[in-house]
């Protein structure tokens, strides 16, 4: 099973997304974005889903903080989506070097289609 770490402070998107991968894939979760960067070191996911609005740090910070840490080495390359709100979010995605998005509320399909296509890429 591949590692994904879903970083957001929502209970029902952890219980979205974990009912979408479940057998699929191990799911590990942060529940604030300053802990974003140790737990991509911790356990090295294959794939970040990235809350916009998670609490403490916010999800365009966490993003930028990933993929300008020196200390992370290869790990600042690990693919991020980033679970948008609104579909005008998309700007702030697109700034935050991101490598897709999806937006809220989920839809099954979309989401796994998007983790595996992610994942198949890398």
């Amino acid at each position: 099973m591949t590692d994904i770490l879903l970083a957001t402070d929502s209970d029902w998107l952890t219980d979205e997304v974990e009912a979408t991968i479940a057998g699929l894939h191990l799911l590990h979760r942060v529940r604030a974005g300053i802990d974003v960067v140790p737990a991509i070191m911790q356990v090295e996911p294959a794939l970040v889903l990235l809350d916009l609005q998670i609490g403490n740090m916010g999800g365009v910070a966490a993003c930028l903080a990933v993929r300008h840490r020196e200390e992370m080495g290869d790990l600042d390359e690990r693919p991020i989506i980033l679970l948008l709100d609104r579909e005008v979010d998309i700007f702030l995605a697109n700034e935050s070097k991101a490598d897709g998005y999806l937006v809220k509320p989920l839809d099954p399909f979309s989401l796994l289609q998007a983790v595996e296509s992610t994942l198949a890429t890398t």
